[in-house]
């Protein structure tokens, strides 16, 4: 596999054993191509990623190969990755990595970390997320163009209810994320109850494109805003992270007029360093905004007064909430 190499990051030396093993057979990509992308990248992943708790998707022996999360702090870690405690909905807590510096990503990637998922919070206060996430999913009929569509709605219902900027991402596959940075002072539910706002307004606004139906046998050929993607636990890829498909694709934050014209396709191992070379971290100053939910909290209240629209179901892992209807697929409630 090649003689240990040492890469430069940020003034911190990274030690790399097999740099030549192979983790993408399709395209020949290396575990040094992987540690040099997060290297070119490394500002953008790291403003990202910095102070927040982030699970690793690791694949140690490439695409190919078995992988797994890992939420827990690798007992290798260096002293110099901090960490923060956390609480998962089953009450149990883990202490995980929180990168702050660029090396800390090129460390993660010795070890076969592809994705990022960090948390929606940062470590000083890891209970009111600092990100609104929006996940709009195409269900089976539909793909990334009515995903850049209803991203495009969505844009003004943001901008109508509050004023809120969104910064829209692809998420490495067929779907679009944007992320709204908001001021931390609400918790989980709240946050949750502010996406399921922003989903019934999307789906009254684009009825036949979009949905936020939870049950599968409920969504049809439509864009599914998930907004369980919200609830504690549950996060997101971040930006610049590789994804774990054979042409190496990447998470790629875009501008808006990006939105439906770049397609996923565009932007992978190779071409996303160039175009960070060129145009920066188009996301660069997303830490200097911080919105109010107020004015979509105040719409999930009429949406429940004015028309009995409450709580929608938790995944299936997580313990009953309060006020959360019945947890039942539609077609075995009819049965039963």
């Amino acid at each position: 596999m090649g003689e240990a190499v040492e890469l430069e990051v940020a003034g911190r030396t990274v030690r790399l054993t097999n740099p030549d093993k192979v983790f993408f057979p399709e395209r020949g990509f290396t575990k040094l191509d992987l540690a040099r992308y997060y290297t070119a990248v490394g500002p953008g992943i790291l403003r990202a990623l910095r102070n927040r708790p982030t699970t690793l998707e690791r694949y140690p022996d490439g695409v190919s190969g078995e992988w797994f999360y890992q939420k827990r702090a690798p007992k290798s870690m260096p002293d110099w990755i901090p960490t923060a405690h956390i609480t998962f909905p089953s009450g149990r807590t883990a202490d995980e990595m929180c990168p702050t510096e660029e090396a800390a990503v090129v460390w993660a990637a010795q070890y076969g970390t592809l994705t990022f998922h960090p948390w929606p919070v940062r470590r000083d206060d890891v209970d009111h997320p600092d990100e609104l996430r929006i996940d709009l999913d195409p269900q089976p009929g539909t793909d990334y163009d009515d995903a850049a569509r209803a991203a495009h709605e969505l844009r003004a219902v943001l901008d109508e209810f509050g004023r809120l900027r969104g910064f829209p991402k692809t998420s490495g596959g067929r779907g679009l994320h944007v992320f709204v940075p908001i001021e931390p002072r609400w918790t989980f539910t709240q946050v949750r109850r502010a996406a399921i706002a922003v989903g019934r307004e999307l789906e009254r606004r684009m009825p036949e494109q979009v949905t936020i139906k939870w049950w599968k046998e409920e969504r049809g050929r439509k864009i599914f805003v998930d907004y369980n993607q919200t609830a504690r636990d549950r996060t997101i890829a971040s930006a610049y992270s590789v994804r774990p498909r054979p042409h190496a694709p990447v998470s790629a934050p875009l501008r808006w007029e990006e939105v439906g014209v770049a397609h996923p396709r565009d932007f992978d191992l190779t071409t996303m360093p160039a175009r960070f070379a060129e145009a920066g971290d188009v996301h660069a100053d997303m830490d200097e905004h911080r919105y109010s939910l107020d004015a979509l909290l105040d719409l999930a209240r009429r949406d429940e007064h004015d028309h009995g629209l409450g709580d929608l179901p938790y995944p299936p892992e997580y313990p009953k909430m309060p006020g959360e209807p019945k947890r039942v697929q539609p077609s075995r409630a009819r049965k039963s």
